[in-house]
């Protein structure tokens, strides 16, 4: 997979959106700027409720060797990480195909902000096991770090979660954390098509894995469970 720009004149094959989640302070901004312009921008803002980015890159799956290469215009949304504006950011999850869940290597309560971002994802993304990227930022404060990479990996093991330690200020790491969801992006997206051709050639009615949620069934007798978010 490359990450070489498409002319914007240059239709796309694909849209895919990603969303940035995590505490207010953690990178996600930085991140985002790092990986669409190539820079560190020093100043921070904090993002008011929601904001995005906006790249072409093109993708060339694994196998087989001949495959052929995909354009695709990434749109990253960039989320306040501030409670004030969580109702505004959670209605942006269902559109969302993979996230980008941060926390800030130096900060204790970021990483253990990270159960209480799962729960929001469970509840309000497009299914219960979206593709989700753990991420870690600022490994360059390798001084001021709090949180060791085993502790970052074993909460990553814990939800089945890829665990990538990143850096906004030197670029460690970020094309590959937009590389590697998009990888799983994709290989879902090539899964649901394939499953959906082999259901419509049996003439049954599928399920969608991607990318719409399905309500759960409830029965007349029963009440829907409230959701714990």
């Amino acid at each position: 997979m490359g990450d070489s720009m498409i002319a914007p004149s240059i239709e796309y094959d694909y849209l895919i959106k990603f969303l940035a989640l995590g505490d207010s302070g953690v990178g996600k901004t930085t991140f985002l700027y790092q990986y669409t312009d190539g820079q560190f921008n020093p100043k921070f803002i904090s993002t008011v409720g929601i904001d995005f980015r906006e790249k072409r890159v093109v993708y060339r799956p694994k196998t087989p060797q001949n495959a052929k290469p995909y354009r695709i215009h990434l749109q990253l949304w960039d989320t306040a990480g501030q409670e004030r504006f969580r109702s505004l950011t959670t209605a942006f999850f269902r559109d969302a195909m993979g996230f980008v869940l941060m926390f800030d290597l130096t900060s204790e309560q970021s990483f253990l902000n990270v159960r209480n971002w799962l729960a929001q994802l469970q509840c309000h993304a497009y299914c219960e096991d979206p593709d989700v990227i753990l991420v870690g930022n600022k490994a360059d404060r390798e001084e001021a770090r709090v949180v060791s990479q085993a502790r970052g990996k074993e909460l990553a093991d814990k939800y089945s979660l890829p665990y990538i330690e990143t850096s906004a200020f030197t670029a460690h790491n970020v094309k590959e954390t937009i590389e590697t969801l998009l990888e799983k992006v994709m290989m879902r997206m090539e899964k649901t098509i394939a499953q959906i051709h082999f259901l419509s050639t049996k003439s049954k009615l599928h399920k969608s894995i991607f990318p719409v949620r399905q309500p759960p069934v409830v029965s007349p007798t029963e009440e829907k469970p409230a959701c714990a978010c």
